[in-house]
This record gives C-alpha cells, sequence and structure tokens, in this order.
C-alpha cells in the first residue's frame, strides 16, 4: 500500500516540527553555555574567523592552507570540549540535536547508488500509518511485559507459559544479533497473542517496524489486491511491507478461509521473509498436525524447520477473567 499525498504531506511536516524543536534546543543549548563559559563563545568565533582567512589564503595559491585550518579546528574543538566538560556539560553538548542521526530528521538518506532514499525512520512512521487499522497501538498499551501475569496457570501449564515468557523476552534483546521466528500454537485463550503483542511493543519502542495483522485480514487484504486489477501496484507495495518489515506478527493462523490461494500466499510470505531473514511470529489455535493438513507440507516444512515451536495450554483466560467480573 502507498501512501496517500495527504498522509506523505503528514509525515513531512512532522519532520518539520521534530528539527524545529531540536534547533530550538540547540540555540537553547548554546546561549547556557556561553553565559556559563563565555570563552567557548569566543572559540566559535574564532572558528569563522580562521575559515574565513584559510579560504582567502586557498585563493591566493597557498595549498597548504587548508591542512593547516584542520589542524587550528582541532585544537579549538579539544578545547571546548575540556572547558565544557570542566563546567559539568557533557563534551558534545553543542553538537547539534537530531532524534535520527542517520537522516538529521529530513526522513531520507543517500543510498549506495547515490540516489535519495527513505531513512529507516522514514519507513517506521510509513508503517505505522498505513497499518493503523490493525489496532496495534490500543493492543500495545494492555499487552506488554509490564502487565505480565503468571497467576492464571499451574503446573505444567505455567511451566509451559513461563518458558514462553522467557523465549520472547529473550527474542526481544537478541533481535539486533539473531534471526528468530517463533510459532506460538495451543489450546484457546492461553496468551499466545498476548506474548505476540508483549514482543511488538518491545520492538515498536527499540524504533522496529513492526506489522501486526489477524490472518483473515492479512488475506483478505491479499486478495482484494491480487483479485482487482486496478490495484496491482498497491498488491506490489503490500508484498514489499509484508516481506520487508523487520517484524511480521500473524495472529490467529487458522481463523481465515483457508483455500489454495491462502496456502500459496502464506508460504511466499514465509520463504520471502526467510531467505530476507527477517522475523514472523506466528499465534495459532491449531495442533501441528491440524496445521500439516490444513496448509501444505512445504509449509509445514517451513514452520517446523525455521520456527521455535511454543506450546501453550491451560484454561481459557479470557473466559475466567469474564467469570471473575460477574461474581
Amino acid at each position: 500500500m502507498a501512501l496517500t499525498n495527504t498522509q506523505y504531506d503528514a509525515i513531512l511536516k512532522e519532520y518539520a516540527v521534530t528539527r524545529d524543536a531540536n534547533r530550538a534546543l540547540s540555540m537553547a543549548r548554546a546561549e547556557e553555555v556561553f553565559r556559563v563559559l563565555p570563552e567557548v563563545a569566543e572559540l566559535n568565533d574564532s572558528v569563522s574567523a580562521l575559515s574565513v582567512a584559510a579560504a582567502r589564503l586557498v585563493l591566493s595559491g597557498d595549498d597548504a592552507a587548508l591542512t593547516r585550518l584542520h589542524e587550528q579546528l582541532a585544537r579549538i574543538d579539544q578545547k571546548r570540549k575540556a572547558l565544557l566538560t570542566s563546567a559539568g556539560f557533557p563534551e558534545d553538548y553543542l553538537e547539534p540535536v537530531f532524534d535520527c542521526p542517520h537522516c538529521k530528521d529530513t526522513g531520507y538518506v543517500t543510498g549506495e547508488d547515490g540516489l535519495k532514499e527513505k531513512c529507516s525512520c522514514f519507513r517506521r512512521r510509513e508503517i505505522a500509518v498505513l497499518y493503523s487499522q490493525t489496532n496495534i497501538r490500543e493492543l500495545l498499551a494492555k499487552e506488554n511485559f509490564s502487565t505480565l501475569s503468571y497467576e492464571y496457570y499451574q503446573g505444567e501449564d505455567l511451566q509451559r507459559f513461563e518458558n514462553a515468557a522467557a523465549l520472547s523476552k529473550d527474542f526481544t534483546k537478541k533481535f539486533n544479533q539473531d534471526y528468530t521466528n517463533i510459532l506460538f500454537y495451543g489450546t484457546v485463550g492461553t496468551g499466545k497473542s498476548f506474548l505476540s503483542g508483549c514482543i511488538a511493543k518491545e520492538l515498536v519502542d527499540q524504533g522496529h517496524s513492526v506489522i501486526y495483522f489477524s490472518a483473515s485480514t492479512m488475506f483478505d487484504l491479499l486478495a482484494r489486491y491480487a483479485f482487482d486489477r486496478k490495484d496491482r501496484q498497491a498488491l506490489q507495495e503490500f508484498y514489499d511491507d509484508l516481506y520487508s518489515c523487520d517484524l511480521l506478527i500473524i495472529d490467529d493462523l487458522g481463523t481465515e478461509y483457508t483455500n489454495d490461494f491462502v496456502s500459496s500466499q502464506l508460504f511466499s510470505c514465509l520463504n520471502e521473509r526467510h531467505l530476507g531473514r527477517k522475523s514472523t511470529i506466528i499465534s495459532t489455535n491449531l495442533s501441528l498436525a491440524e496445521i500439516r493438513d490444513r496448509y501444505s507440507e512445504r509449509i509445514f516444512s517451513r514452520i517446523s524447520s525455521s520456527f521455535e515451536l511454543c506450546k501453550l495450554t491451560g484454561q481459557d483466560i479470557r473466559i475466567y477473567k469474564k467469570r471473575m467480573q460477574n461474581k
């Protein structure tokens, strides 16, 4: 899916607001330092004077002028940092402030081919706008590790959930280093979607792009784009998002109407993400045997060979909570 012009302009306005705020912060820091350390202001003024003088010397044929300027600027920078730290300021306190140092809060960076391309921070904003219909923000507000509880489990069910929670926390901690996929499967209402939400919250907070779909919604969108000739471009863009986001979460696999189209799309998605080493999390109430029988041997093989299989069992927590509320 592509951004509308209105959505695109809204993101660019957000960047403009960020740049203005950071520029104001930089100016406030400079005023604070100059008030406490007027000699730093003098050093900054000397940089301008030295640069102008060096430019004149270069124009007059002095080839060594730039080398001398760089040496002088380095000494000035060292002296400025020493003054800042001696007064209790961080040595980089006067450096420009950016939320994203890669694109300097513009949303765009220069690619290896020399052309401008969207920064990863722009892609995160783009995905947040495009997939707001998944209600991920509302979900993450209540489903995160801070609200995790073990009180609804006992015995073997408790052990399974403790292992699943530990796996989920480890997944988020090692996400930048390790390529891992997880299949949460088992009985209804045992915390599979909850743990997926916990992982999503942690990775969104870390700045990763996360797409969270129910299986029925994802396959409905794919079918809509695939069978409408007018939406071919939208279909390709949707594929790009599904295949390239940092984490794709497919919730409630098995609740969709399953046919050959769904099976082929599921395999393509899992295979492309596996080839790109992009992590995927699936939650389902289906057993492993049901996954094999409902989809295909190659899908079952892909999942069983490249996913951490995490089974959850126990009472339906949602029903239990409602019963407690009605007492």
